[in-house]
């Protein structure tokens, strides 16, 4: 039985990541708390996607210390580094799904590594409840990806993403490359996820409507660090200029509006019900 989820499920202290003798993480803090959703944003060449690679085991730091779920990842046992991995899951951009493998076939390859003893039938099974979970048919299970929509990809990559029922979901670029209804059906699925779940999500965006929409608390990178955590109201409420020229450019203020919009309405919904 697992331990039960810690307040902060991942907490980063003084990290450092090196590439020769570029530095792109110096002394980096952050810690999410146990059931947000957490939004990391940053510029080109801030290590958004070295920094979760991190917090998974798949980046080894130069320096400091990741503890994930209680476990620390930086000094993790072989045994216990698989345990600790069974409780989350991730997806990567693109869905990284295997091409020669059906959707049902890709969920059901961390069930194989991790339940070798669970039936074929049980196994398929979980894997096509997990595909309807996504918000895809039953019958996307049977498609190969190259048969796949880029939204279906996505759903598809979450649904193995999903496999091991985890505490802990990573997305990387959930949104990109999906046309605003569908990057909006994608944000509506993982707050709902978060809620009937009761997960603690990561996630990697540029999409400033996702982050309005979904995100609890925004973790900006920049000057190799966590610069700011917060709601975006209190992210506004500092002076740094990259975080003024994000929120407040065109699009930080297209995003706002179309918040308020919807706000707006649920006003009047809710008024007139």
């Amino acid at each position: 039985m697992s331990d039960p989820v810690p307040e902060y499920p991942i907490i980063v202290e003084g990290l450092v990541n090196r590439f020769g003798s570029f530095t792109i993480h110096q002394d980096l803090d952050l810690k999410v708390r146990r059931g947000e959703i957490i939004g990391v944003v940053g510029g080109s060449g801030t290590g958004k996607s070295v920094l979760m690679r991190s917090i998974i085991g798949l980046q080894i730091p130069a320096e400091g210390s990741i503890e994930v779920l209680g476990h620390s990842i930086t000094e993790a046992e072989d045994d216990e580094d698989i345990d600790i991995r069974s409780r989350w899951g991730v997806l990567f951009q693109g869905g990284a799904l295997f091409s020669t493998l059906t959707v049902g076939e890709n969920v059901e390859v961390p069930l194989k590594q991790f339940y070798p003893e669970l039936s074929d039938e049980l196994r398929q099974e979980i894997a096509r409840f997990k595909v309807q979970l996504s918000g895809l048919p039953e019958e996307a299970a049977y498609k190969y990806p190259s048969e796949l929509s880029g939204g279906m990809k996505k759903r598809a990559g979450l649904a193995r993403a999903l496999a091991l029922d985890p505490e802990l979901l990573f997305l990387d670029e959930p949104t990109a490359g999906l046309d605003p209804i569908g990057a909006a059906a994608f944000d509506r699925l993982t707050r709902e996820l978060k809620e009937t779940l009761g997960l603690t999500v990561f996630l990697i965006t540029h999409d400033l409507d996702t982050l309005y929409e979904i995100c609890d608390r925004v973790a900006v990178l920049a000057d190799k660090q966590v610069i700011a955590v917060g709601t975006i109201p209190e992210l506004l409420a500092t002076d740094h200029p990259w975080i003024q020229e994000y929120f407040n450019g065109p699009r930080g203020r297209n995003a706002k509006d179309s918040q308020d919009r919807v706000k707006g309405m649920d006003k009047l919904s809710a008024g007139s019900s």
